[in-house]
């Protein structure tokens, strides 16, 4: 299969996941995450089960699936950072894209992480994704222009605590309902490690 049919399937299956799982959000609002089935899922989109199954294999990746391309805009943002800035404000400017997908739509945000922090499994998934990003970040900080050689365990960290200061942030956004800009909550957290 040629690179420009396999690409115009992944986008094809792309938006094709975006639709089903638009239309199933409403459906664990309402309901509760837990007490939503397949069945319903694939009734709701209008779909079979297996069909829905096709497209996504856990309930857990149909709230989370939003979430995928987040850690590869971060590693991009981040290599893209001038040489001469160091690694932790360029790790802080790396974040950008998911304050960007929460200001896309902010009440869609702020019910996606309530669901999110009333859901075990949704938390802990969404812990396993961003976990997966650590190594990226890390191995980006390595291969920035002007990086020095050295070992990979404190690229690790920083990556790490940058990973866990945007999940605070996020957190404290969702507990004072969007009241607060994404930004300084990222940046105040961020200060905790400069200061």
């Amino acid at each position: 299969m040629s690179t420009s049919r396999a690409k115009t399937r992944d986008i094809g299956r792309g938006a094709v996941r975006e639709e089903l799982a638009r239309t199933a959000f409403p459906l664990f609002c309402d309901r509760g995450f837990d007490e939503v089935t397949f069945e319903e899922l694939a009734a709701v989109s209008g779909v079979s089960r297996s069909t829905f199954l096709r497209y996504f294999g856990s309930k857990e990746e149909v709230v989370l699936f939003s979430f995928d391309p987040l850690g590869p805009q971060m590693t991009e943002v981040l290599l893209g950072r001038p040489a001469h800035e160091k690694d932790w404000p360029a790790l802080r400017h790396a974040l950008a894209p998911a304050t960007a997908f929460l200001n896309r739509d902010p009440s869609e945000g702020l019910a996606l992480l309530g669901l999110i922090g009333r859901t075990p499994a949704l938390c802990a998934r969404l812990r396993e994704k961003q976990a997966g990003w650590r190594p990226d970040l890390a191995r980006a900080l390595a291969e920035r222009p002007g990086a020095r050689p050295g070992p990979d365990l404190p690229r690790q960290a920083l990556a790490g605590a940058a990973l866990e200061c945007l999940t605070v942030s996020l957190e404290h956004w969702a507990s004072t309902g969007g009241d607060t800009d994404m930004d300084e909550l990222i940046d105040d957290a961020f200060s905790a490690f400069t200061d």
